[in-house]
């Protein structure tokens, strides 16, 4: 049985279309914003996991079980990542929850991990949140957004670029990211000229883009999702502001150049994974032979993180043993000590669930592709 992703739009056809499919040998659990603003990013990160979960079932699965991955589209919504997790924990008895996507749609869910002891691998956010204090259930596959945030600004004061507005999400999210701008800020001895938030459901760029056209902005950090950065650097541009965008890595996707349309050259969108073209890390090269093999086309930053998390994953099924239950997989994946991904080493313990501190820079080159 080849893994199979179900994406569906409510619970009841959750329930509907898996009843009878008590078969599933070892069933994992998501759900992330398969369609809304962040669309594109949830599918490349989930095409991405794919690549390594379908290589694995092809071999015999994990200890002789296939991985059964049931999708459900929580349209960036958090009360409904909610309400899915809850389907996909408390009704479809799922081992592990997986790759979901977004900071505060990640923190509803919480309080079911923690009830059920249900742990979620590889949450596709940056969020500080989910890292201190060390949740239990929650191990973490990347670096956090403060890192990465505070990486962008002493980048740009190292280039000589003094003028910083930042513009961010008014949710956890958004708060993250500011607070990690604000250190590297701090230390490059700056202060934001514009420093706004704006609502997330409901956003009116053209106040605030006003207002770091008047300021003279240099360079604007939008620490914001898919769709809205698009819409905000379009306002930006008609508001007469040449400003360099960046971006945060959960932005690292071939989907969000493409919605950039002829924006999309020079802005900076920092990454928490190598290069993509980067054959030396062999997790690069492992993802783009069984990407080739698939006819997929090429691998973006976004597909890497969902391939990371699927490795995590998957070790940590392989480690619970032959009879995995929640419990062993929490005590597996706690107990995991330099794991080698290809190049990259991760590591837990009861006191840190980071797993990964990578982080860099890449630019949107004329190719429309990243380049570091």
């Amino acid at each position: 049985m080849n893994t199979t992703w179900k994406q569906w739009g409510t619970a009841t056809v959750l329930a509907a279309a898996l009843c009878g499919m008590g078969h599933a040998q070892l069933l994992i659990g998501q759900t992330a914003g398969y369609s809304g603003q962040v669309a594109a990013g949830v599918k490349e990160t989930s095409d991405g996991a794919k690549l390594f979960i379908d290589a694995v079932n092809a071999k015999g699965g994990v200890n002789g079980q296939k991985i059964e991955l049931v999708s459900m589209d929580d349209k960036f919504d958090p009360k409904l990542a909610a309400e899915n997790a809850r389907v996909l924990i408390e009704d479809k008895n799922v081992l592990a929850m997986f790759l979901t996507r977004g900071t505060p749609h990640t923190e509803a869910m919480i309080p079911l991990l923690d009830k059920h002891g249900v742990v979620l691998v590889g949450p596709s956010t940056g969020a500080m949140v989910l890292h201190q204090p060390v949740r239990k259930n929650i191990f973490n596959v990347r670096a956090t957004y403060q890192r990465e945030a505070e990486k962008a600004m002493t980048h740009l004061a190292s280039m000589g670029i003094t003028r910083i507005a930042v513009m961010y999400a008014d949710d956890s999210f958004g708060a993250d990211g500011v607070t990690g701008a604000q250190k590297g800020l701090a230390a490059s001895k700056l202060t934001a000229v514009v420093l706004e938030k704006f609502d997330r459901a409901k956003p009116d760029f053209a106040p605030i883009a006003a207002k770091v056209a008047k300021a003279q902005a240099q360079a604007v950090l939008m620490v914001a999702s898919g769709s809205a950065v698009v819409d905000a650097g379009t306002a930006l541009r008609a508001a007469g502001s040449g400003a360099q965008i960046v971006t945060l890595s959960n932005n690292a996707s071939g989907g969000f150049i493409k919605s950039l349309g002829p924006n999309a050259r020079g802005v900076i969108v920092t990454q928490v994974y190598p290069n993509e073209r980067a054959v030396t890390y062999g997790m690069v090269k492992e993802a783009q032979e069984l990407a080739k093999a698939k006819g997929v086309g090429d691998i973006s930053p976004a597909m890497l993180e969902g391939f990371a998390a699927a490795k995590v994953l998957v070790e940590g099924l392989k480690r619970a043993g032959p009879k995995p239950t929640r419990e062993k997989i929490q005590a597996a994946l706690e107990g995991i000590r330099k794991f080698d991904l290809g190049g990259l080493e991760l590591s837990y313990s009861p006191d840190d669930h980071t797993g990964l501190d990578f982080a860099d820079l890449s630019i949107i080159g004329t190719d429309g592709k990243f380049r570091r």
